[in-house]
């Protein structure tokens, strides 16, 4: 049974930067050191591995770089900000299963200073992309931006919405010294001024050009508590891939508002003792604003097509009805494909965010991956 079978007892990150001079690898080993040093385990104990399939530092890399032993269990999940949350869940399946007993998850990314996997004539389009990108999708800003503008058609949703979650997250990132907005405050006003990226998404709908890297390790529940830190305790973990469901394009269905999350959410409430409403903190994917609109009706903590009024009222900000994105996400700490929603949700549990939801740490917290490609979700307990 995966159910708090395994908990992550170590965190770990690099500094985040639009330019970092060490190799992505180098960050990886870095990163991965931290949260090994946290967790009080030795490299030499790590006998479980787990990667983006887009992670340019493979298993034998990070094997040989750490000096690591005998590895029983690898894997790679796919789709880019889908896979983060995955990374922790098979980590956590592989523990349960026995297959491992020391798990280290990991991200590490250049893409401040590297390159655009979209830009490149090198990189072959999906067979969705096919279809759209002669009619100018040719970047993930602009496909999102179309399924943004049929959200604000069907539901009344304007651009004082979608500054509400950039707005929010900017706060969340201004008390946290690790994130690159830190000490870069903004207002409404420079919201609506910003310039356009993809209409109706501006500047500041789009996430962080971030280098860096982060990881965390997992172990059982049974020597989890005996760690130097507090654990996270993965508490139940899904994964979603709707039917006829189209990456980033989903615009051909019946419902295109209906996406993965929706799916992920079913798998995951199904094996947790918590529901949406006894949540009180959520990390949720933020490519882009907007996501974070679909991922609160995804994930049931409002009726579809509320996601928009939600965020009203300061319902998502420190003190609402769902603080959401504590560290400040990707739109404002870090844009290292989601994985920095994890180690947040980790300092929730343990009660040291920035931007602590309760002062002992939080009972639970929920942490998404990205809404418009094949998804995951995590829900952490303390």
């Amino acid at each position: 049974m995966l159910k708090d079978a395994a908990a992550i007892v170590g965190i770990g990150e690099t500094p985040f930067a639009k330019r970092l001079e060490p190799s992505e690898t180098r960050l990886a080993v870095q990163a991965i050191l931290a949260a090994l040093d946290d967790a009080g385990i030795a490299p030499s104990e790590v006998d479980g591995l787990a990667s983006y399939t887009m992670e340019t530092t493979d298993e034998v890399e990070v094997a040989a770089n750490l000096g690591l032993g005998d590895v029983t269990f690898f894997s790679q999940v796919g789709y880019g900000g889908g896979a983060g949350p995955a990374t922790v869940g098979h980590l956590a399946m592989a523990i349960a299963a026995g297959q491992c007993r020391v798990g280290v998850a990991w991200r590490s990314r250049k893409r401040g200073s590297g390159q655009r996997p979209w830009a490149s004539q090198a990189v072959a389009p999906t067979p969705g992309a096919q279809w759209t990108r002669p009619f100018g999708l040719l970047r993930p800003v602009d496909e999102i931006a179309l399924l943004t503008r049929r959200y604000m058609h069907e539901f009344g949703a304007t651009r004082d919405h979608l500054a509400n979650v950039a707005l929010a997250v900017r706060k969340m990132a201004n008390a946290n010294p690790r994130a690159v907005m830190h000490e870069r405050t903004m207002t409404r006003e420079d919201y609506m001024a910003a310039r356009w990226i993809s209409e109706p998404l501006c500047l500041f709908d789009n996430c962080l050009e971030t280098d860096g890297a982060l990881a965390c390790v997992l172990v059982a529940a049974d020597r989890a508590r005996d760690c130097r830190q507090p654990p996270a305790f993965v508490h139940a973990f899904g994964q979603g891939l709707p039917s006829q469901h189209q990456t980033m394009v989903n615009y051909w269905c019946e419902d295109p508002l209906r996406g993965p999350a929706w799916a992920c959410a079913e798998q995951l409430y199904r094996q947790s003792d918590f529901a949406a409403a006894d949540i009180p903190v959520a990390q949720f994917y933020d490519a882009f604003s907007p996501l974070v609109l679909l991922s609160l009706e995804g994930y049931g903590f409002c009726e579809r097509g509320e996601g928009a009024a939600f965020t009203e009222d300061g319902g998502i900000e420190l003190g609402g009805r769902l603080p959401v994105n504590t560290s400040g996400g990707g739109l404002s700490e870090a844009y290292v494909h989601g994985f920095n929603l994890i180690n947040e949700g980790v300092r929730q549990i343990r009660g040291t965010s920035p931007n602590q939801v309760a002062t002992s740490g939080t009972e639970s917290c929920l942490v998404t991956a990205g809404e418009g490609v094949p998804t995951s979700a995590l829900i952490l307990r303390k």
